[in-house]
């Protein structure tokens, strides 16, 4: 009996192992797939686009407006860049403070990583605020 389930087992298991085989292995992303990635999460100006060791690498501007380097893994397409950048500009910032009823906007700035700015909330108060650069959720607020 056992030889008989083992047997079932084998067999079940030998289309996944073929199938698996039909494939020369992981499929690199296209220069022009790398750039999509890159454009997909807010990078612009997309420079001397190489693939080399191992990696493809390239100079760009960051939604923050700084150039950084960046280097993708060339299976998934994962950035990597050399210094903290944010995914949203001073304009989408902006936008998304005016969209939750913050007026006045001023002195938006990108600095450690987040966005900050100052503007009258929804009452009228004056208030510094720190924006998630991901997305724009505010995550901190205090008084001005």
């Amino acid at each position: 009996m056992r030889k008989i389930i083992l047997a079932l087992a084998l067999a079940a298991c030998v289309p996944a192992v073929a199938a698996a085989q039909d494939t020369d292995g992981p499929v690199a992303l296209t220069e022009h797939q790398i750039r999509t990635r890159l454009a997909e999460q807010g990078y612009t100006k997309v420079n001397d686009l190489k693939f080399s060791d191992g990696v493809w690498h390239a100079d760009a501007r960051s939604a923050d407006g700084n150039w950084v380097q960046v280097r993708l893994d060339p299976g998934g397409g994962t950035v990597f860049a050399n210094e903290l950048v944010a995914r949203m500009s001073e304009r989408d910032v902006r936008a998304a403070l005016s969209a939750a009823g913050y007026t006045n906007i001023h002195d938006v700035d990108y600095e450690d990583g987040i966005w900050n700015a100052e503007a009258d909330d929804p009452a009228g108060k004056d208030v510094e605020l720190k924006i998630n650069p991901n997305n724009g959720k505010i995550i901190g607020k205090e008084k001005d």
